[in-house]
């Protein structure tokens, strides 16, 4: 089993494959590994494979359920959440060049997921809504904490939604950093 310190965490969880293997088992999804690798085409098979053993070894992935297929073993791997996310403690730990390496990690998974999206034929992204618009905002440090609840709160309130007939699975990813310094008074 994967000793859990920060670095460790912080290693399991940055990696772009990881990423979005956390990706595609969240809303409650159960999957194989066969099953990921459909859902991530443009990675090996092996390094799905590989990564999912890693997840699965430090408690990220939980098996709920194994069959016999051609002669081997397949597990089906359920999402542990609160093991696949960075708790605001660790993060508050994190150096800056942990906080570049976690941006860029998260960027480079959201650029593979966007592009997958795109190599689909259902993909129309005026009627799916895709957005991916920038928005500098002038605010205080309150309107700001207002911001940032009300963001939260609105997710919070889905985090629980299970899939559905009618629902779609969603990647929302709310960024937000300052772009200057605070002006001098």
């Amino acid at each position: 089993m994967w000793d859990c310190t920060l670095v460790n965490t912080l290693d399991l969880l940055l990696h772009p494959v990881r990423v979005r293997i956390v990706h595609a088992m969240s809303g409650g999804r159960t999957r194989t590994t066969y099953e990921l690798c459909t859902r991530l085409p443009d990675v090996p098979r092996t390094t799905v494979y590989r990564h999912v053993g890693l997840l699965a070894e430090a408690g990220v992935l939980e098996v709920v359920g194994e069959q016999r297929v051609h002669g081997a073993v397949e597990r089906r791997y359920r999402l542990h959440q609160t093991r696949a996310r960075i708790d605001p403690d660790t993060a508050a730990s994190m150096s800056l060049d942990e906080h570049r390496h976690a941006f860029a990690a998260a960027m480079a998974a959201l650029l593979a997921e966007f592009n997958t999206y795109l190599e689909q034929e259902y993909a129309d992204p005026t009627a799916d809504s895709v957005g991916y618009t920038q928005i500098p905002l002038w605010l205080s440090k309150d309107e700001l904490a207002g911001l940032v609840t009300e963001v939260r709160s609105a997710i919070k309130s889905r985090l629980d939604n299970k899939p559905a007939p009618d629902r779609r699975l969603h990647l929302v990813s709310p960024i937000l950093f300052p772009i200057e310094e605070q002006p001098d008074q």
